[in-house]
C-alpha cells in the first residue's frame, strides 16, 4: 500500500492507495500531521512506501518522522518522471505541477491534455500527444484576487465567493464578486479555446480546491477531478519504487 502526502499552501491532503485504488482520503491542518500519521498507520499497517509533495507546509523533521513508518520518496526536480520535461527551467518547476503532469500523462498517454488547477493560484499545464510536458501559465486564484483588491485599496472590503454571480454587480460586494469569479471563468474558457486551436482533440481536466465551484460556470467541456494531483503522486511513487 502507498501513502500520498500532498502538502499545499494551507492544508495537507493524505491519501492511501492499494495499487491504483484510492482507499482513504483526508484533508488536515499542518499542526495535525504527526497525530494523523499515527492513526493512519494504525488503520493501514501494510503501507510500505510514501511520497511527499510539499509546497511549504512540511519540513525536514516531519519527513523524518514519516520515514520511521515506511520508505519515503520526496518529490523534487530530480525525481525520475515518465514524461519528457521540455520546461525551459526544469529546476524551478513546482512539485505540484510535476505531479499534475504525471497524472495527465497516465490519464491520456497518447493525447493532448491540458490540466487546469484552480487553487491558491490557477495553473495551466500541457502534456502533448508525444508525452512531452511543454509548460503552461500561472495566474492568481479566487481567494488571492479578493485579498489583493482588499489589501491594495483603501475602501474595498474583503469578500468571498458566496452565492450566485450576475454579470452586472449592483453593489461594491457583488461587483467585486462578478469581477473575480466571472473574470476567472472568462480567463479559463479563453485559455482553453486558445489551446484547442493549437492542439487537436484536447482533453481538459479541471482540478484543485475551486474546481467544483468553477466547473458548472465554464462553457468549455471539461473533466472535473478533485484528486487529480494525488492520483499523479501515486503514479510517480509506483514509477519510482525500487
Amino acid at each position: 500500500m502507498n501513502l500520498i502526502v500532498d502538502a499545499g499552501n494551507t492544508s495537507i491532503k493524505m491519501a492511501v492507495y492499494k495499487g491504483k485504488v484510492l482507499v482513504s482520503f483526508a484533508s488536515i491542518l499542518p499542526l495535525n500531521f504527526l497525530n494523523y500519521l499515527k492513526n493512519i498507520f494504525n488503520e493501514f499497517p501494510h503501507i510500505k512506501n510514501a511520497i511527499v509533495s510539499s509546497v511549504r507546509t512540511l519540513g525536514e523533521e516531519d519527513v523524518k518522522q514519516l520515514s520511521v513508518y515506511c520508505k519515503v520518496y520526496v518529490l523534487s526536480a530530480a525525481t525520475k518522471i515518465p514524461f519528457k520535461n521540455k520546461y525551459g527551467t526544469p529546476k524551478t518547476l513546482g512539485v505540484d505541477r510535476i505531479a499534475l503532469a504525471a497524472a495527465a500523462f497516465y490519464h491520456n498517454k497518447n493525447g493532448n491534455t491540458l490540466v487546469v488547477d484552480a487553487g491558491s493560484c490557477i495553473t495551466y499545464d500541457l502534456i502533448n500527444s508525444r508525452g512531452e510536458y511543454l509548460g503552461g501559465a500561472i495566474s492568481p486564484g479566487i481567494s488571492m484576487r479578493f485579498h489583493a483588491m482588499h489589501n491594495q485599496t483603501a475602501n474595498l472590503p474583503l469578500v468571498e465567493k458566496e452565492g450566485d454571480f450576475e454579470l452586472i454587480g449592483n453593489s461594491t460586494k457583488t461587483g467585486m464578486q462578478s469581477g473575480v469569479v466571472n473574470g476567472i471563468c472568462f480567463e479559463i474558457d479563453g485559455v482553453i479555446s486558445r489551446y484547442k486551436d493549437k492542439f487537436a482533440d484536447l482533453t481538459v481536466i479541471l482540478t484543485g480546491g475551486d474546481a467544483q465551484f468553477l466547473s458548472k460556470r465554464l462553457k468549455n467541456t471539461i473533466f472535473a477531478h478533485s484528486n487529480f494531483l494525488v492520483e499523479g503522486l501515486n503514479c510517480l511513487l509506483e514509477y519510482n519504487k525500487d
